[in-house]
């Protein structure tokens, strides 16, 4: 989508500028029901959220009722975020790549598709009993409808992708920067493919032995769970180049330099069926060779990108339009990388594990952000301006920099992850630092609330779909 920005100095080393032009508009169309579906994650998330923030909240635990809705709180909110909000995103930058014909038929279905996934998910606590169950990367509800409505919205995202890679071709006559955003959009859904049938050949190779249960969902999407992380990753370097380009006018990467970034931050991701094929799923090599691959493997690519970046929004202009794409960018950069180091001071299984995961998941959460704001205006809507989109990221970033500090201090004390209430044992520093982390929480919860009420007004004050350029 072509957007006017600031020409870079003539002082300034040459700027390359990443954008995608305008798509079709039944293309434009169905972006928005993505990005509905995005935002209705965003809601459902956020009413379980407090729950499990009031859930760990020293002081206020204990006169809470429902603490025993703790974990299954926490399972829907896990997967509404880093999910079904994550991949509707995705899907919303798939769509905008459409041409029109099969490939919007396909990505109608598959929005379908995953709206009813997601609708099941969020509402599989109060359709039938279940036992939840705190693995990583996919949190499982013990219940049917849990586990189908996961199938379902599987199925809509493998739809999205397929769609995607077939249907959305390389325009090569177009400019250079919408080439590369274009193959890192190719490269991730790609990658999505691969994660998702990993984790049905994981379902393949675990043995009969293992009962079902918390240790054999953490079996079934150990291996493909952290495959998914390089979609995201890849997404992310696409939203901060474009967020930069808006900006800063363009990035001193050139196209080139770019496009092997991108190249070379999605190959890890293709290690991991190897890893499946060379050591047992339940084998402790297994477990360390994927932990290895997300340490080092997903570390080069988004460092570069993210410095060319950092460099192009601090150097870009000051215009009020600008100001919270801006924002979004230099805090989902700022988070990225604390959230990185974090990774890195890992020690036993404590809170400081959040502390990383939280730091990254809010980085690419503001980056999409950043780009729904940028977008607005392309799909329909009227454009977010004012003070509040600038405050909302600010209260988003520094909230949740609140919030990943203090779990980090707590997990130094060793106070353990998913647990809440007394169980936590909190006392003297560690309790402190829970406080605070919990206030940065919270900070982070009302500044989402801000984002959802200036989308959807923008959203309901709808403009007419320009036309394609």
């Amino acid at each position: 989508m072509t957007n006017a920005a600031p020409a870079a100095s003539p002082t300034t080393s040459p700027s390359h500028s990443f954008a995608l032009s305008a798509a079709a508009p039944a293309a434009r169309v169905l972006a928005r029901g993505w990005l509905h579906l995005a935002l209705a994650a965003l809601v459902g998330s956020g009413l379980v959220v407090l729950l499990v923030v009031l859930a760990r909240a020293p002081g206020i635990h204990e006169i809470l009722p429902f603490i025993a809705s703790f974990r299954t709180a926490l399972v829907i909110h896990v997967d509404l975020t880093v999910l079904v909000w994550f991949l509707a995103c995705a899907g919303l930058l798939t769509a905008l790549t459409l041409k029109e014909g099969t490939g919007i038929s396909l990505g109608r279905i598959a929005l379908g598709l995953a709206w009813a996934g997601g609708a099941i998910l969020a509402f599989s606590p109060f359709l039938a009993p279940g036992v939840p169950h705190m693995n990583n990367y996919v949190p499982v509800l013990a219940n049917a409808p849990f586990l189908v409505g996961l199938l379902i919205f599987a199925a809509g995202t493998t739809l999205m992708a397929l769609a995607g890679l077939f249907f959305a071709p390389l325009p090569f006559n177009a400019a250079p920067g919408e080439i590369v955003l274009r193959l890192g959009i190719k490269s991730a859904l790609l990658i999505l493919l691969v994660a998702t049938a990993m984790v049905f050949w994981t379902w393949s190779l675990i043995p009969p032995s293992v009962e079902i249960g918390e240790y054999y969902f953490e079996l079934l999407f150990w291996g493909g769970g952290h495959v998914l992380q390089f979609t995201h990753t890849q997404l992310v370097m696409v939203a901060w180049l474009w967020l930069a380009s808006r900006v800063a006018g363009g990035v001193s990467l050139s196209p080139r330099v770019a496009a092997l970034l991108l190249l070379l931050g999605a190959a890890p991701a293709f290690a991991g069926p190897v890893i499946h094929e060379m050591l047992p799923v339940n084998s402790i090599d297994n477990r360390h060779a994927f932990t290895a691959l997300m340490l080092w493997g997903a570390a080069i690519s988004p460092l570069i990108v993210g410095l060319a970046t950092l460099l192009a929004a601090l150097r870009g202009g000051r215009e009020s339009v600008i100001q919270p794409l801006r924002l979004s960018l230099l805090a989902s950069l700022l988070l990225f990388g604390v959230g990185g180091v974090i990774g890195y001071l890992i020690q036993g299984i404590n809170v400081t594990i959040p502390a990383h995961y939280h730091g990254s998941i809010v980085s690419v959460t503001l980056a999409y952000m950043g780009i729904i704001y940028l977008l607005l205006p392309q799909l329909g809507a009227s454009p977010v301006a004012g003070k509040w989109p600038i405050w909302q990221s600010l209260l988003y970033g520094g909230g949740t920099l609140i919030h990943i500090l203090g779990l980090a201090a707590a997990g130094g004390h060793d106070v353990q992850r998913k647990t809440a209430g007394a169980a936590q044992g909190l006392s003297g520093a560690s309790e402190t630092a829970m406080r605070i982390g919990q206030s940065g929480a919270l900070l982070a919860v009302l500044a989402g609330v801000i984002f959802l009420v200036l989308v959807y007004r923008a959203l309901g004050r709808k403009n007419a779909l320009p036309p394609p350029a």
